[in-house]
């Protein structure tokens, strides 16, 4: 028999209480105090808070370990691990009834998330209703089973923590490295990082990008690119390709879903024939190309893997072809996304502000760090080092949560059994 028979339907409301947060006032705030928990800290637990120091109904405070449903704008739970707080008004602490475990509560929630969003009201803020709570009905099996299936979820959210936690340190390591590598170089000698300018000037020279090591240049970056048809380009536009021409099946159209910070995702949706790829043949990508957001999501950037094949690039990124004799793309690229000097160039481009697009002239006109080729082949090898570690604990983490995906899939709604 079927393990999902001995489920029992119930709604949200009959699972635990929903304890609605503390509408605060910016007069509330304070230097010191209690924290005031928002959506944003469910987020970044260790980012700044503001703080009360006035009386508040005790349902509205917080310890380690307790749930919180956030209702309203960015739809979330989350088992809170950051210290005593006080709720603000657009979120529940949800105490599990008598009968149901909490973390399986955490789960099943999690796991209905998006259907309780198909359903939320606001079109500029999504929010979920009281009401809704008692509306929406959920399956849920006896008590030993709910804590078994939350044994095992946990257990693999703790490998994802660790897989987590494991990219964060060598991502930290890498920008460091990266930061004194582009600022210092490699002594070809010691093969050791070079001292530093205050250590010993001597080694250093005046550029548009500060002191650098003599032998480098800051060069514009439509002078390191290839001499080959298109180096720099963006498109298609208009009706050079329309919504009805993209097919299910073809060459693929990269956009920003297939850009990531020096990650490339190779996940395609939107693909053209042969014939209209031989048509728009000017926007392809190639091997090792460059390729940065230039809408959207602007400014991330990453290297075209050399397993690439046929894509066509398209109107929301710059995609540029490098002469690999003056500069190694992978360098290229971490200056893109994390040199000061580009950033200090895109915001003042920007006039300050948020970078909405990247213009042609902006990016072409941007200087980077140009060490020789021997120091550069040598900065490389470290920095593909580092990368390595990253991305085979990268794809780990990927396994790891579509295997949990799959999981709750199975597990949450009984289609699995699973003993107590």
């Amino acid at each position: 028999m079927n393990d999902s028979n001995f489920w029992q339907t119930y709604a949200l409301t009959d699972l635990a209480h929903y304890h609605n947060g503390y509408a605060f006032k910016p007069d509330d705030w304070r230097a010191e105090g209690t924290k005031i928990i928002r959506i944003e800290q469910l987020n970044k637990p260790n980012g700044r808070y503001d703080y009360f120091s006035g009386d508040y109904p005790s349902v509205n405070h917080i310890e380690d370990g307790d749930l919180i449903f956030s209702w309203s704008a960015t739809l979330k739970v989350a088992i809170w691990k950051h210290g005593c707080g006080v709720l603000n008004q657009h979120l529940f602490r949800v105490d599990e009834k008598e009968g149901f475990d909490k973390h399986f509560l955490y789960y099943l929630l999690d796991f209905h998330m998006d259907a309780l969003s198909g359903g939320s009201h606001g079109s500029t803020m999504k929010h979920i209703k009281r009401g809704e709570l008692q509306t929406y009905k959920v399956k849920v099996p006896p008590l030993p089973v709910q804590k078994r299936i939350a044994q095992i979820l946990i257990s693999l959210d703790n490998q994802i923590d660790a897989t987590q936690a494991l990219i964060d340190k060598y991502t930290a390591i890498k920008q460091g490295m990266m930061a004194d590598l582009f600022s210092r170089g490699i002594d070809p000698e010691t093969k050791a990082i070079r001292p530093t300018f205050e250590e010993a000037p001597e080694l250093y020279h005046k550029t548009p990008l500060g002191m650098l090591p003599k032998g480098w240049d800051a060069i514009e970056l439509e002078n390191l690119l290839d001499d080959v048809a298109t180096p720099m380009r963006s498109g298609p536009f208009g009706s050079a390709l329309l919504k009805e021409e993209l097919v299910s099946e073809g060459i693929p159209l990269l956009g920003i879903d297939n850009i990531f910070v020096e990650r490339f995702k190779a996940r395609y949706k939107r693909f053209v024939t042969e014939r209209k790829f031989r048509e728009l043949s000017r926007y392809a990508v190639r091997e090792r190309d460059v390729v940065i957001t230039i809408m959207g999501t602007v400014g991330r950037s990453c290297v075209i893997p050399e397993s690439i094949g046929l894509a066509l690039s398209s109107k929301h990124l710059w995609t540029m072809t490098f002469d690999k004799e003056q500069i190694l793309p992978e360098l290229v690229c971490w200056q893109l996304n994390h040199s000061p000097w580009a950033e200090s160039w895109f915001r003042r481009e920007s006039q300050g502000g948020v970078m909405d697009a990247i213009q042609s002239q902006t990016l072409k006109k941007l200087k980077l760090v140009v060490p020789p080729p021997a120091e550069q082949n040598a900065i490389y090898e470290r920095y593909e080092n580092l990368n390595n570690h990253i991305e085979v604990n990268q794809t780990s983490l990927d396994k790891l949560k579509l295997q949990k995906a799959g999981l709750m899939q199975d597990l949450l709604t009984g289609k699995v059994p699973v003993p107590a």
